[in-house]
């Protein structure tokens, strides 16, 4: 006969044990919550403060730039009495700040083209073929973005002036297209390793060129990592000074950056600081506009490599 061994009231079973153990493991839940929550605040505080350093800066100039020279200095946080867009016109024909954007328009349109092209061209081959010398090319991109600009300067004004490059439009447009390919080609070939390479056989296999399979298939792929690097290029490219300065000295074909340099000190002298002010947003406005519209997909480029 089987016996039964009875459970003395008040005790717990046995198959109870492990709900017990369950609520001493969650326990301390409660602190880490709190602890997740003062990050949370503190990180979103840092936030916030860094937004407001950046962001104030930018309102003030633009403020400022709609008002008169006595308002700038008598109340100079206060809003303009009204809004004196005659320092726009007067920044926009008195300084030749039309003639500084068009020039800067061409320069940075040309190289922002060229260096894409090539720099995509150049880190597919990279990403997708192997042959000798492969992974030394690829280093040698690489160390060229450690390489100071400042230590070119003297031979590459020499080299410029002897291919007769020198104070010429599309001589600065080369120059850019070099400075900024060691990073385009270091971006996209991580980014061309991302991509799935099935797309790419399924050309070759209904007989599709290598040419053709770059351009029609893969650049296409390539959308978001390409809109990155081009608005960090564009970026860096349209702020560029020290080039301009050195392999630029025609007056007629000053850049922005030079134009904004003698802007300021000619205003200085005559005492026109709204009509700085009116130049300097002028020349921050594109950059603005560039990241704003294609914010999302500086983003998705920079995800990209991440989420596949």
């Amino acid at each position: 006969m089987k016996t039964t061994e009875s459970t003395p009231a008040g005790t717990v079973p046995q198959h109870s044990a492990g709900p017990v153990r369950k609520e001493n493991r969650t326990g301390g839940r409660p602190a880490e919550k709190k602890e997740g929550r003062a990050l949370n605040v503190f990180s979103h505080g840092m936030l916030v403060l860094w937004a407001f350093m950046v962001v104030m800066p930018l309102l003030w100039a633009v403020m400022t730039s709609f008002k008169d020279d006595n308002a700038i200095f008598s109340s100079p946080w206060s809003l303009p009495d009204k809004l004196h867009f005659d320092n726009w016109a007067r920044a926009w024909t008195d300084a030749n700040m039309s003639d500084y954007f068009l020039n800067t328009i061409l320069v940075v349109g040309g190289s922002l083209i060229g260096t894409l092209v090539l720099g995509s061209m150049a880190a597919y081959v990279l990403a997708r073929f192997d042959f000798p010398g492969n992974r030394f090319i690829y280093f040698l991109f690489i160390g060229g973005m450690s390489f100071p600009i400042m230590l070119a300067l003297v031979p590459l004004f020499y080299v410029v002036n002897n291919m007769g490059l020198l104070n010429t439009i599309h001589g600065l447009i080369l120059v850019y297209i070099a400075y900024s390919l060691p990073f385009t080609v270091f971006f996209l070939t991580a980014f061309f390793r991302t991509l799935p390479t099935s797309v790419a056989e399924a050309a070759f296999v209904d007989g599709a060129s290598h040419t053709r399979t770059f351009f029609q298939i893969m650049l296409p792929m390539a959308k978001p990592g390409l809109i990155s690097v081009g608005i960090f290029n564009f970026l860096g490219q349209w702020n560029q000074y020290m080039l301009p300065t050195v392999l630029n000295t025609d007056p007629d074909k000053r850049v922005l950056t030079q134009g904004l340099v003698q802007l300021a000190a000619s205003q200085g002298y005559k005492g026109d600081w709204s009509g700085l002010f009116a130049g300097l947003v002028m020349a921050m406005l594109p950059v603005l506009a560039a990241y704003i519209v294609f914010q999302r997909q500086v983003v998705a480029g920079l995800t990209a490599g991440a989420l596949k």
